[in-house]
C-alpha cells in the first residue's frame, strides 16, 4: 500500500513517500500548499499523485526523529476554513442486534461536526479537553479524506486513522442534546495518507499509560467489515447535502468506533497517554490527554457593557 505525508521543516512545507523507518534518514520533497490537493483533483491515480510529490525542487535529507520536522494532518490547507472534521456515530455492528441484509434499505447513521481541520493534532501533541469533562472515551477510527473541486464535487484521496476523543459521560446524560458538547475535545490524526480504497479490516491495540505505567489496554477493530452500514452509502448520503460540497473544501470523515476503555470500567485522567498501536497498518497514534484549566470566559460581560452604552 502506497503512503504519502506532509510536514513542515524549517519554515518550508515538504512531502514524503512511505512510512518513516526508525533510525533511517528521511527524504523530504519541497511542495507548496495545495500542490498535492491539486494532484488529487487532476486524477491519474496513485502513480500520478506520487509523481507530484517528487516534481518540485531538490529534496532534503533529515535524521529520523528530527525535532524540527512537524508532521501535518493529510492534505491540510493553511486556511483552516477550507477543511472540516465530521464523524459518524453508532456505526459498528456490535451495537446492532444483527447484521444488515444485502438488500436492506440504507438508514443514515447519526453524524456530527467536530470542527475545522486546523483543530486536528498529530502524534505526540497533547489533546485538550474541558476541565468539566464527566468521563472521557478514546475512539480509534478510520478517517476518509476528500477534496472538493471548484464545482464542489468530492474526490477521494485516501484514508488515515484518528482518535475521536470525547466526553461520553456528558453524552450519556443527554444523548439527544449534549452530544455536540461532548465532542468538543481535541481530535488527533496520523499524518499518513494511505492511497487506496477504505480498508475492510483494521486491527490493533489501545494502550493507556498513567505516570509511565500501563493502566489499561485492549484490542480494537474498525474498518468496513466492522461497520453496520455500507460505507459507500454513508459517503454518498453525506455528500448529497450542498453544505458538504463547498468548492475546494477538504473533508475528513471519521467512520465511527466500537466500545473501548470506558465500557470496560476504566476512566481516563488528566495526564494519561492514549496510544493506538494500529498493527494491521504498521502505524502508531499517541497523545497525552490534558484537562484545560477551569476559567471564566466572561463572554457575557459585553452584554452589560452594551446595555450601558445604549442607555
Amino acid at each position: 500500500m502506497s503512503v504519502l505525508f506532509e510536514c513542515e521543516y524549517r519554515g518550508q512545507r515538504y512531502a514524503g513517500l512511505g512510512l518513516p523507518v526508525p533510525a533511517e534518514p528521511l527524504t523530504l520533497y519541497p511542495v507548496s500548499d495545495g500542490q498535492l490537493r491539486r494532484a488529487v483533483l487532476a486524477g491519474g491515480g496513485t502513480e500520478a499523485l506520487l509523481a507530484s510529490v517528487v516534481s518540485g525542487g531538490a529534496p532534503v535529507t533529515v535524521a529520523y526523529g528530527d525535532p524540527e520536522v512537524r508532521y501535518l494532518p493529510p492534505l491540510l490547507p493553511k486556511d483552516s476554513g477550507n477543511s472540516l472534521i465530521t464523524g459518524f456515530m453508532g456505526t459498528h455492528r456490535s451495537k446492532f442486534p444483527q447484521p444488515p441484509a444485502p438488500d436492506e434499505e440504507f438508514i443514515a447513521p447519526n453524524w456530527l461536526i467536530k470542527g475545522f481541520g486546523a483543530w486536528l493534532e498529530t502524534n505526540s501533541a497533547p489533546l485538550t479537553v474541558p476541565a468539566s469533562a464527566v468521563a472521557l472515551l478514546e475512539e480509534p477510527e478510520v478517517g476518509l479524506v476528500f477534496v472538493n473541486d471548484e464545482q464542489g464535487d468530492p474526490h477521494y484521496a485516501g484514508y488515515t486513522f484518528a482518535n475521536d476523543l470525547n466526553d461520553i459521560g456528558l453524552h450519556l446524560k443527554n444523548p439527544w442534546g449534549w452530544t455536540p458538547y461532548a465532542k468538543l475535545c481535541d481530535t488527533s490524526m496520523t499524518p499518513w495518507l494511505f492511497l487506496g480504497a477504505p480498508p475492510e479490516s483494521v486491527t490493533g491495540q489501545i494502550i493507556i499509560e498513567r505516570e509511565g505505567a500501563v493502566a489499561w489496554k485492549g484490542d480494537f477493530t474498525c474498518g468496513a467489515d466492522a461497520i453496520f452500514q455500507r460505507v459507500p452509502d454513508m459517503v454518498d448520503n453525506l455528500f448529497s447535502y450542498p453544505g458538504m460540497r463547498r468548492p475546494e473544501l477538504v473533508n475528513y470523515l471519521l467512520l465511527g468506533s466500537d466500545k473501548a476503555s470506558f465500557h470496560a470500567g476504566f476512566r481516563i485522567a488528566d495526564g494519561d497517554r492514549v496510544t493506538f498501536d494500529i498493527a494491521s497498518h504498521g502505524v502508531v497514534l499517541s497523545n497525552e490527554v490534558a484537562y484545560a484549566p477551569q476559567t471564566s470566559t466572561a463572554a457575557s460581560a459585553g452584554f452589560t457593557a452594551w446595555d450601558r452604552a445604549s442607555s
